[in-house]
């Protein structure tokens, strides 16, 4: 890319959605590693929780680099949403790849035994409410992998969209005058 060309926020959100859905990947690793490595599965919902904070620092990064310090409302948002949306792309392909080649319906089995081996010990209204679950669980494991992928690509845009919002207002700043 040559000086004299504006980077524009379709690019910055490209990259740094690169760099979040390489996150997602490495993090999403952790959770069927999880269920042999119970540590893992715990690794697996920090990193969850690290996800907003991290999307806070690339929007601020943004901000900082390529906007001169200051960006309205409405340029962080879309800024977010898109980078969570590349992000979801990204991540998409290894969730594909993931389900069609390797799970062949571990994490499904695994959540499934969970909920099972809790049942015993459980009362009967939360009984109800684990077999709900499984019932659930058991819908999920009906879909392809294909449907699987794009379930997770909306859930992942959806919630990248939510994140947004708070985000948005946090990074957000007007320009001294």
């Amino acid at each position: 890319m040559t000086q004299n060309q504006p980077i524009s926020l379709q690019q910055t959100a490209m990259y740094f959605g690169t760099l979040m859905g390489i996150f997602w990947i490495i993090k999403f690793t952790f959770l069927p590693l999880g269920f042999t490595i119970p540590l893992l599965q715990l690794l697996f919902v920090l990193l969850t929780f690290f996800v907003p904070i991290l999307g806070y620092l690339y929007a601020r990064k943004f901000r900082n680099r390529y906007c001169g310090g200051s960006i309205t409302f409405s340029r962080a948002f879309a800024f977010t949403v898109l980078m969570y949306l590349f992000a979801a792309l990204l991540a998409a392909v290894a969730h594909y790849i993931y389900f069609r080649y390797i799970d062949n319906g571990f994490l499904i089995d695994s959540y499934i035994g969970q909920l099972e081996a809790m049942k015993p010990a459980a009362t009967e209204e939360l009984r109800e409410s684990i077999d709900q679950f499984i019932e659930g669980f058991s819908l999920i494991s009906s879909l392809s992998p294909i449907q699987l992928t794009f379930q997770l690509i909306s859930q992942n845009f959806l919630y990248g969209t939510l994140l947004a919002l708070p985000t948005a207002l946090l990074v957000m700043r007007r320009k001294r005058q």
